[in-house]
């Protein structure tokens, strides 16, 4: 037994040996990889900055901030409507003679665009003169006979009674003729009407009958719609939370309203606004507006859609720069503003309003300062530019293009401003 003691002592000391062997190898790994990283991690960062220096200035398009007048518009889709429209009815039963007009003819108030046969009620006119001859006739030989009776009771030749009696029958003639006055004006308007007229200006749509047929008074169809498309009004509607704006505009000017083509936006006519609907329709929130336009052209027709822009104020000498120049990080809004020396430097501004186009700013740029409008890939605070011979200016005061369906004004809070 006393044999195998030493070899127990003997192992344990191998074991302590090779786990100090092993701490010591971990740490000088350990060591090692932080001394990679220190100089080869730095040599791969100063590589890419040296990479990046040689790629020289970053390319940029710039535009020029200016001042200019900027239009603020509403926008919204409206339906065109004739100004009037009329049924062109008959008033008198009878057969159609003739219709005098082309279908899709420009016709003036009072023009005649059928006939009705007049037999009937000429004869009838003409039974109304003659019974006011026979009247009056009559009339005028009571107004002998009361005139001899009046002298004759001034002197007591016969008695008074008689003669007023002669009185009142030449009041009751007198009448009589008045009312066959009356009955021949209500023939000759009743003859008058188998002319049919047109009741305005317009344009005549495709006709409801035709020659030969009899028509009444009581027919629904009519004999042609006459519609008035020179002027020619707008119907659209705008959210209530513009009212007050509308309103306002409209008590200092008239406000000018723009039809536009629905694919290209450019302006059809310039109208006026007429009307503002004296409610909101609680179902949409929204108020119903109408404008008119010249239509010299018939640009517009009667049911057509399309989409108009209210011109509810103008901004003056604002300063305007592309809507592309801004950008938007964690403390706002900002561009680049390109210095004498080439060089970009980050500025915060505030924007009042913006669209797809153009943007309007209040604070973070003065004209003529150039802003960078492309090129942000590589920008930073600071750094130099090579600027793109663009010559590209900020479109200043002109409307911007409609994106279908969506609204031109974004109107962005004046609070965005962020921190330097």
């Amino acid at each position: 037994m006393h044999g195998e003691l030493p070899v127990v002592v003997k192992d344990a000391t191998t074991r302590s040996k090779t786990r100090r062997y092993i701490v010591f190898g971990l740490i000088l790994i350990a060591i090692a990889g932080a001394l990679y990283y220190a100089f080869a991690g730095g040599a791969a960062k100063q590589q890419r900055r040296n990479r990046f220096a040689a790629d020289g200035p970053v390319p940029v398009l710039v535009a020029t901030a200016v001042k200019a007048d900027v239009p603020v518009y509403l926008d919204a889709v409206g339906t065109a409507k004739a100004l009037n429209t009329v049924t062109v009815r008959p008033q008198v039963d009878g057969k159609l003679l003739s219709v005098n007009f082309n279908e899709g003819q420009d016709v003036k108030k009072g023009d005649v665009v059928a006939r009705i046969d007049p037999t009937t009620f000429q004869a009838a006119l003409d039974q109304a003169v003659a019974k006011k001859a026979q009247d009056e006739a009559q009339l005028a030989n009571a107004r002998i006979d009361l005139d001899r009776y009046e002298k004759l009771a001034a002197t007591n030749s016969i008695n008074r009674q008689q003669a007023d009696t002669q009185k009142a029958l030449v009041a009751q003639l007198t009448a009589q003729v008045q009312s066959d006055q009356a009955a021949i004006e209500n023939a000759q308007a009743v003859l008058n009407y188998t002319a049919i007229v047109a009741p305005i200006d317009g344009r005549t749509g495709i006709r409801q009958v035709d020659e030969g047929n009899i028509v009444h008074a009581s027919d629904s169809t009519g004999i042609v719609v006459i519609t008035q498309v020179k002027p020619i009004s707008v119907l659209f509607n705008l959210p209530q939370q513009n009212l007050d704006q509308v309103n306002t505009a409209f008590a200092k000017n008239p406000i000018q309203v723009d039809a536009l083509k629905s694919d290209d936006d450019s302006v059809i006519d310039h109208g006026k606004l007429a009307v503002v609907d004296n409610q909101v329709d609680p179902t949409t929130g929204t108020v119903k507006i109408k404008a008119e336009f010249p239509n010299a052209n018939l640009q517009l027709w009667p049911g057509q859609f399309v989409n108009v822009r209210v011109l509810i104020d103008t901004l003056k000498q604002v300063v305007v720069i592309p809507t592309g120049a801004v950008q938007r990080g964690p403390n706002g809004t900002f561009v680049f503003v390109i210095d004498k020396d080439n060089k970009a430097k980050m500025s915060p501004v505030t924007i009042i309003k913006q669209d797809e186009v153009q943007a309007v700013v209040s604070k973070g740029v003065t004209p003529p300062e150039r802003v960078v409008i492309t090129g942000f890939a590589r920008l930073t605070d600071g750094s130099e530019v090579s600027v793109a011979t663009a010559g590209q200016q900020a479109p200043a005061a002109q409307p911007p293009t409609r994106q279908r369906g969506q609204r031109r004004q974004q109107q962005q809070s004046p609070g965005n401003t962020p921190s330097r």
